[in-house]
């Protein structure tokens, strides 16, 4: 193959200095990180859940009993298991069990009901499903209409009470109602014809494996599901290899020494790499909360003395949407970054100026095990994707001729690197559609839009099907709601479109006030800021007030679900 011509990247002059550009990734499995952290740090803490804490040394010992556990229910190397709980120190203990199995983890989203779930036991044809009290229901009603054979046949229960202290620590100010959630007992469960159910404590009292089964750095070892833009969820194909590469990969570094706070969910690939991944290879102290609560969160910052925390934008949003976020203690942030949305400017200024904390955004997809794209932490840019990251190839190009676009020209993003998955669980036309080939390289087609600018940063611009036709006028929603975010008297902002008889389309705002303009701003006054401040096409001209923008389990704004609520109440201009 002859040797590329293309100059060296522009983003390298910014590369951070005492980092190579390149990394050797690891020919071991993940299961492998676990046995070498434990090895050396077997008092230290793993995790902690709310008060009570749970060493390397112990994380190792229930995860070989759990594998035991599967390998005598018939797991063979290879065959899928799902998890599906909550954040909380069992999640960390399953992953590894089932890596010690030999199989393969299947994360599912715990907002997901019977009607969703069952998707994910015949899809992936899993084997044991592993998950919290309080939706072991859901997964019976699941596989209660399902024919028999394409049923699950044993499903594991987790109490969440079993990794609690006996009571929360009163300086930690647990809400009432997520302290009940976790530790009161759930309903009994329906019982499913061939459907084993047995308790976690039993399954951790089982003879432990003595050796992890032998898999190799290029098996199967995640499957998480990503919804696409059409039909079905389908399952990401990830290897040892290339979660390794993200995980050894990245500029948001842990240490033995670094505490971490958890509470992007686990089973979404953010989560999955800072929660799971990344710090159990450098035997890192995570501190554990089951779901996002800003008040819960900035305590455990400010009580545990937090380094690290990869989060959601809109969960900083959130933070200082609180009464109390000037009284938490952030002094001990070293490492503030995260993506899955873009960061408002303004917020990203907010930051900056009352907590001198630099945000710094990064960008990837579940089909890019995480970051494919990061600020540098030494020279960020505010509202800004970053830089390909080690050992990545990401270019612009033109959706429909699969041309390359010079800089600065808005095009689909596509990258090749070694943290790229295998392609589509058990849809090759899927995997075939999302790859292109340019100078000799797989490169997978993100379907995000984006630009690079004049040193190699790339920016987003949107998702490829976001765009708002308004009168010929292209309006990129991201774009609006950055400005918006500005607007003294907005918390939160999504952008929609909505008909229109004259423009075909229009600009909609669905807005979240701050505290203080509740009650007392109007539609019309925010209508009349964004017009002073953005282009007259761009500036949106309805605005609807709600409560809270509806968001995933992982934190992030549900824009489709706002728009289909559009759609289905004005159906025609």
């Amino acid at each position: 193959m002859p040797m590329s011509t293309r100059p060296a990247p522009r983003h390298h002059a910014f590369w951070p200095a005492r980092l190579t550009k390149t990394v050797t990734i690891p020919e071991v499995t993940l299961f492998h990180n676990l046995q070498v952290t434990a090895a050396r740090y077997p008092r230290k803490e793993a995790a902690v859940f709310l008060g009570r804490s749970l060493s390397y040394g112990e994380l190792l010992n229930q995860a070989l009993a759990l594998g035991g556990w599967l390998v005598a229910k018939g797991v063979q190397p290879g065959d899928r298991v799902v998890l599906f709980m909550q954040n909380c120190p069992q999640f960390l203990v399953a992953f590894y069990a089932v890596q010690a199995a030999g199989a393969v983890v299947v994360p599912v989203n715990p907002m997901n009901r019977a009607d969703e779930f069952g998707h994910y036991i015949t899809d992936p044809e899993t084997r044991v499903v592993i998950a919290a009290a309080d939706l072991v229901a859901v997964v019976q009603q699941a596989q209660a209409v399902l024919r028999p054979e394409q049923r699950a046949p044993a499903v594991l229960v987790v109490c969440y009470a079993d990794a609690l202290p006996p009571a929360p620590p009163e300086q930690l100010g647990v809400p009432s109602g997520l302290w009940e959630a976790l530790t009161t007992p759930s309903p009994t469960k329906p019982e499913v014809q061939g459907v084993s159910v047995a308790a976690w404590s039993q399954a951790l009292s089982h003879e432990p494996l003595v050796h992890a089964v032998t898999r190799s750095p290029d098996d199967l070892a995640l499957l998480p599901y990503t919804s696409g833009t059409t039909g079905l969820p389908k399952g990401c194909m990830h290897t040892h290899r290339t979660l390794m590469a993200n995980v050894v990969g990245s500029f948001v570094s842990t240490s033995q020494d670094t505490t971490s706070l958890a509470v992007v969910p686990m089973f979404h690939i953010t989560g999955m790499q800072y929660g799971v991944l990344m710090p159990v290879y450098s035997g890192a102290t995570l501190i554990i909360l089951p779901r996002w609560d800003r008040e819960l969160a900035g305590r455990l910052i400010s009580l545990h003395k937090v380094t690290v925390w990869v989060c959601i934008p809109t969960m900083i949003i959130d933070l200082f949407g609180s009464p109390n976020y000037r009284q938490f203690d952030l002094s001990s942030l070293m490492v503030l970054a995260g993506g899955g949305a873009a960061m408002p400017q303004a917020v990203a200024q907010r930051l900056l100026d009352e907590f001198n904390l630099k945000f710094a955004e990064g960008y990837g997809l579940t089909e890019t095990a995480a970051p494919s794209h990061s600020n540098p932490p030494d020279r960020p840019k505010l509202q800004c994707l970053g830089i390909p990251i080690f050992g990545v190839d990401s270019r612009i190009i033109d959706p429909q001729t699969l041309q390359e676009l010079p800089q600065g020209e808005s095009g689909e993003i596509v990258t090749h690197g070694p943290m790229v998955f295998k392609g589509y669980w058990k849809h090759p036309e899927a995997t075939e559609q999302a790859f292109i080939e340019m100078d000799g390289k797989r490169f997978f087609r993100t379907g995000d839009l984006g630009r690079i600018d004049e040193d190699g940063y790339f920016f987003i611009t949107d998702r490829l099907k976001r765009m708002i036709n308004a009168s010929g006028f292209k309006v990129w929603p991201t774009e609006v709601e950055l400005l918006l975010y500005k607007c003294p008297l907005v918390l939160e902002a999504c952008i929609i479109s909505a008909k229109d008889a004259y423009r075909g389309e229009t600009v909609k705002a669905v807005v979240v006030l701050r505290p203080e303009a509740r009650g007392q701003a109007s539609e019309q006054a925010v209508i009349d800021w964004a017009r002073q401040h953005m282009a007259a096409y761009k500036a949106p001209r309805m605005v609807k007030f709600v409560d809270r923008l509806p968001k995933s389990g992982s934190g992030k704004v549900m824009w489709r679900q706002l728009q289909e609520e559009e759609n289905r109440a004005n159906p025609g201009a």
